[in-house]
């Protein structure tokens, strides 16, 4: 009886961490100081002189984030030089998943040449901060101007993550032309599609 008990109590909190909430849309971004692949330390607030920032949970293995891993890169490709750019932050346990290691971080970023940094979430407290559950999800930050950032969009890059020539709503990409044309973005919020983030056990 307590062993069946363990493991629906176990069942229960990973029902619990998939179906975690995201931050309000409004709501002040939590700041974040991370390792990069590069072992430099990149934190929220080197980002001060930009009018935003894509947050992006990200991942290795995930077979969605595979599907997407270009398009995140010509979402930074576009939107970096106009004051929006990337930031990948990787979740996962890498004992959970050896495939989220540190070095395996190095090697994906260098093998499909990421033109943004890619952070390590060491201590797994930036992902609940910000609500994540899947791999990938977005998070649009628009800077306030004093020194803080506010959620304008959260959820998916778009509506298609099997086949890119089928895509029919571009969320991401228009959440940021929505940020630079001093608008809200219609809809702030969608769902995230990708693989739960790995939690240590």
């Amino acid at each position: 009886m307590k062993r069946l008990f363990f493991i629906l109590s176990v069942f229960a909190l990973g029902a619990v961490a998939l179906n975690a909430q995201p931050i309000a849309v409004g709501e002040t971004a939590p700041s974040f100081s991370l390792k990069n692949i590069d072992g430099s330390t990149v934190a929220l607030s080197d980002y001060t002189n930009e009018k935003g920032v894509f947050v992006i949970f990200s991942c290795n293995p995930c077979p969605y984030v595979q599907a997407y891993e270009e398009r995140m890169i010509r979402l930074h490709q576009e939107f970096a030089p106009q004051g929006i750019p990337v930031v990948l932050i990787n979740p996962n346990d890498p004992v959970s998943q050896p495939a989220d290691s540190f070095d395996e971080m190095k090697m994906r970023a260098a093998e499909r040449n990421y033109p943004f940094p890619y952070l390590a979430d060491e201590g797994q407290q930036i992902y609940p901060a910000y609500g994540a559950s899947r791999t990938p999800e977005v998070f649009l930050l628009k800077n306030m101007g004093d020194g803080s950032f506010v959620v304008t969009y959260t959820g998916t890059i778009d509506d298609n993550y099997q086949d890119e020539s089928e895509v029919e709503e571009h969320y991401a990409a228009n959440a940021a032309w929505s940020l630079l044309e001093g608008k809200n973005p219609d809809p702030a919020t969608t769902k995230a599609i990708g693989c739960g983030i790995k939690a240590k056990e």
